[in-house]
């Protein structure tokens, strides 16, 4: 049985925890932030635990 290619883009993208639950960073932080409230800017930090119906994703990311 031949070795899975890892989805580059999906590996640069999203992490795999410990208990096997997918982390990604939140999107929307690059520019047009100015007329956000301080509260939704503060929120953007935060990394996001993707949904359990996103779980197809680690099939993309098997070695990590």
């Amino acid at each position: 049985m031949p070795k899975v290619k890892t989805h580059r883009g999906t590996a640069k993208r999203i992490k795999k925890t410990k208990r096997g639950k997918l982390i990604s960073r939140s999107t929307g932080q690059d520019h047009f932030n100015s007329r956000e409230s301080g509260s939704t800017t503060k929120n953007k930090r935060r990394d996001l635990v993707l949904h359990k119906s996103s779980n197809k994703l680690k099939s993309l990311i098997p070695y990590k």
